[in-house]
């Protein structure tokens, strides 16, 4: 069985993650799918899903409902993720699915669903926790004010002794990346031996160069390309950031340069973007491929951020020059100023993009390219997940 959840805050790398996670197991498993959907739009894909598991149930989740009902953790000392994803239907759905069907094996998709297995010890269970979420939550408080500073501290707090109480009690643990990894493995050094990790892939053949189709951006553009779930916080955050900041610098010395700002379920801080000089906030869009395919650059100038960020390995796997922040490049074996671009601070971020616009190198996204085909295919990394839910099958 697979428990998965929708990340809270949404965050499209997470889907792509679970999404080929399932795919594997459904080629070696008949697969129980528990999940929550949050998007309506997410609702066309459910046939789709469906198709892959033996058993399945979809919960809908109301995203205002859910945080204002999660708020009620506080009282109760204890993480508001838990809360936001707690569901009686679900629950009903496991407890019927792990008696009528004998479940052995769970993978668990993030630290707020594990609430679902901790009922069946009986079983093995893997958790792929994909981040260390409660990390995020340290570095939101960081970056606010009271009282969001307080409420971010105390789920930050809370979320990590509910991760550390999950890892104590399943049989393995997975992160996006070794330092993720290791991050959790000083976070929780009673539980380092059954921590490990599994980078995230790329589809190298739907991710192509030939594939970028009708250029979206005027003619006299050169356009910079942003890509993410534009409702996540470490994206509306990056983006704010560069267009204020970076962005002014950037057209002193390139008029034409347009920043746009693609990805779905835009917040009033993003659309409010759009009315800065050179900004274009594209919104959802029904492919992404021709807006990396056709960019001057993309750029990922993420300032929090955990794991292995899917939008650099699509921008690297289109054969684009990505200019990222240190944190956008953890977990991501490319080496600057060959396979991408590397700039810390807005000063860096301008004279980065300014020179790569003045004296563009093809090299760069073809060594990019070469990078993700060589060490980002999917069935490579997740061909040792096998041996974390049945030990005897590991070499």
């Amino acid at each position: 069985m697979l428990a998965h959840r929708i990340p809270y805050p949404p965050n499209k790398g997470d889907k792509i993650r679970s999404y080929h996670l399932l795919q594997h197991l459904a080629r070696h498993y008949q697969v129980h799918l528990g999940t929550f959907v949050d998007d309506s739009d997410d609702w066309r894909h459910v046939p789709r899903v469906r198709e892959l598991c033996a058993g399945s149930h979809f919960a809908p989740l109301n995203p205002a409902w859910a945080r204002l009902r999660s708020l009620g953790a506080l009282l109760a000392n204890r993480s508001l993720s838990l809360d936001y994803y707690r569901d009686a239907g679900l629950r009903a759905w496991v407890a019927a699915t792990m008696q009528r069907e004998g479940i052995g094996r769970i993978l668990v998709f993030s630290s707020a669903m594990a609430q679902y297995a901790a009922p069946y010890p009986q079983a093995r269970r893997v958790v792929d926790f994909v981040d260390v979420d409660s990390d995020k939550w340290r570095q939101y408080a960081a970056k606010t004010d009271w009282p969001l500073k307080l409420l971010y501290g105390h789920e930050a707090r809370q979320l990590l002794a509910y991760e550390r109480r999950v890892t104590r009690d399943s049989d393995a643990a997975l992160f996006v990346s070794a330092p993720e990894a290791q991050l959790f493995r000083q976070l929780a050094p009673e539980s380092a031996a059954k921590i490990g990790h599994f980078s995230n892939g790329v589809d190298c053949d739907y991710f192509s160069p030939v594939q970028a189709q009708a250029r979206p951006f005027g003619a006299a553009e050169e356009a910079l390309v942003f890509t993410g779930a534009m409702d996540y916080w470490p994206n509306i955050d990056a983006v704010g950031w560069f267009a204020r900041t970076v962005l002014p610098g950037v057209r002193a010395h390139h008029p034409g340069a347009v920043f746009h700002i693609v990805g779905a379920r835009p917040t009033p801080a993003v659309l409010e973007l759009a009315t800065l000089p050179g900004v274009v906030v594209a919104g959802a869009v029904a492919d992404m491929r021709p807006y990396l395919g056709h960019a001057a650059l993309c750029v990922a100038p993420l300032r929090i951020a955990r794991g292995i960020q899917n939008k650099v390995l699509e921008a690297m796997a289109m054969g684009r020059t990505i200019v990222v922040s240190p944190q956008a490049l953890e977990g991501i074996a490319a080496t600057p100023g060959r396979e991408l671009l590397l700039a810390d601070g807005a000063a860096q971020f301008v004279d980065a993009v300014a020179q790569a616009l003045r004296r563009p190198d093809p090299a760069i996204g073809r060594a990019a390219r070469a990078r993700v085909e060589e060490q980002y295919a999917w069935a490579s990394h997740l061909a040792p997940l096998r041996a974390m839910l049945e030990p005897e099958c590991a070499p």
